[in-house]
């Protein structure tokens, strides 16, 4: 396949997105077929190109002789672009539905629709300028969505997004510079491109610099300290935070991480360094805080965002071993984590706008009038606990099996803090499973009288991607394979 199709699933969301306001609909409806149609066709476009991938990079512009916008597909690009690509048409026909009486709905789905391309640029990005630069157009095309309410709330939420996300871009940018100075390229490759004499003569600002790229693309994976923004942004409509809590932005976050470790500085470089360490230990605060507030979060979209920043830091932790068992590892959880907590988060708006209950002590019996979005929600919440044999349990298992071959003690001390964590998951997921399906009260049948079983809209796209959790944690080999093959730079 000609290397110019590269651009087509970037550009063609973006520019039909960005066209979908002006367009003279004569209904809803026709909106939301014309949208619905765009990402199909787009994901369509993503498939071929994995099945049919060109040899070679697109340079779509240059902006000088060595800084250009480019992309090309690699094993890396396959993992993240099939996880966004599968998963942004069911999120699409959940929010017809949930979007049904919003206002705005015209600009809402504009920029949803952009938002794709946008992140499959990022997937596909073939250079750290190229990935720079769609990782903060992410920012600019979410902040909209983020703000969709226009109240104080969300105003609030977007203006600490915003605060965030241009802080961590320029602790990025910093990391981008150097490695333009002290690498050959700023291509993408496999173990790093530092020219050797640079490392010996830089070792301390090379690592420095490197800690800069972690918690500045860390920001967007909500690592601690800068987790701040997530817990706020859940005012959003639940498809939007369903992708911005489960795919987009935050894996956004831990897959320029895993970029800039393994194919800029290389983890040789960086592995058993002070940097190294600083990373990891982060990571594992991060894991331990988040399991803990969520825990005490009685808010049922803040709850699975604590949730998030928690799984989120699992892969940063992966990541920071810095081995390629490390990397699988953290690729194997991007995948299984992006789907569990899309489930969930659908499941916690499908309580919240036909059940009317945003409290966890509010939903008790709820169970009894939106089952099957229950049971969705049990099975994806037995998948983020690790319970085999759901795709949860594959990739945990990935990590502690790194964690312990690496030798390292602080990843030893990860292992514990994985299973502490566990532990927590199940406090905080199944309390919720537990007030639905056994009320502690005698069941208020008035209450239940309010609540709505949802639609097919948003039900095929839960019970898609739940049959998706069950089938891959019981047949993941494929994906597994395809991991690998990525985790050693093929």
């Amino acid at each position: 396949m000609n290397v110019g199709f590269l651009a087509l699933p970037v550009l063609f969301p973006i520019v039909f997105g960005g066209i979908l306001p002006a367009l003279p609909f004569k209904s809803q409806k026709a909106r939301n077929i014309y949208t619905e149609i765009i990402v199909i066709l787009n994901t369509i476009f993503v498939w071929v190109l994995f099945t049919n991938t060109p040899t070679g990079e697109l340079t779509l512009f240059k902006l000088t002789s060595n800084l250009s916008i480019a992309f090309e597909i690699d094993g890396m690009s396959k993992i993240f672009g099939g996880l966004i690509s599968v998963l942004w048409p069911l999120a699409t026909l959940y929010a017809f539905e949930y979007m049904e009486h919003e206002e705005r709905k015209p600009i809402f789905f504009a920029f949803y629709t952009m938002t794709y391309g946008v992140t499959v640029g990022i997937a596909f990005a073939a250079n750290l300028m190229s990935m720079y630069m769609f990782y903060e157009l992410l920012t600019l095309v979410t902040l909209p969505l983020v703000m969709h309410e226009m109240d104080e709330k969300s105003i609030r939420a977007g203006r600490t997004y915003m605060t965030y996300s241009i802080a961590g871009a320029a602790f990025a940018f910093i990391a981008l510079i150097m490695i333009l100075s002290f690498g050959t390229t700023l291509d993408f490759t496999f173990g790093g491109v530092l020219r050797p004499e640079m490392v010996e003569k830089h070792e301390t600002m090379i690592y420095v610099v490197y800690l800069f790229a972690f918690f500045g693309f860390g920001v967007k994976a909500a690592v601690f300290p800068f987790h701040g923004w997530l817990p706020k942004a859940s005012v959003a409509p639940t498809p939007v935070t369903a992708l911005l809590h489960a795919v987009a932005v935050v894996k956004a976050g831990v897959f320029a991480i895993a970029r800039v470790t393994y194919y800029s500085f290389g983890a040789e470089v960086l592995k058993g360094s002070f940097a190294q360490y600083i990373a990891m230990t982060f990571a594992l605060i991060t894991i331990v805080y988040a399991s803990s507030m969520a825990v005490k979060e009685t808010h049922i979209k803040r709850r699975l965002a604590y949730s998030t920043i928690s799984n989120l830091s699992y892969v940063a932790f992966a990541l920071t071993i810095m081995t390629p068992l490390g990397l699988k590892a953290g690729l194997s959880h991007i995948i299984a984590h992006g789907m569990m907590k899309f489930v969930l988060f659908l499941c916690a708006g499908a309580i919240m706008h036909h059940g009317h209950k945003n409290y966890v002590d509010e939903l008790e019996g709820i169970a009894y009038k939106m089952t099957g979005v229950m049971v969705c929600f049990l099975i994806s919440s037995l998948g983020v606990m690790g319970i085999p044999p759901l795709i949860g349990f594959a990739s945990k298992w990935n990590i502690a099996m790194a964690a312990v071959d690496s030798l390292s003690p602080l990843a030893y001390a990860g292992v514990g803090v994985l299973i502490f964590s566990a532990v927590l998951t199940g406090i905080y997921l199944l309390t919720v499973v537990v007030y639905t399906f056994v009320p502690v009260k005698n069941t208020d049948e008035n209450a239940l009288a309010k609540v709505n079983k949802p639609r097919w809209t948003m039900m095929v796209p839960l019970i898609a991607v739940t049959a998706i959790v069950i089938v891959f944690g019981i047949y993941f080999t494929p994906i597994f394979n395809v991991i690998e093959m990525a985790a050693k730079g093929l």
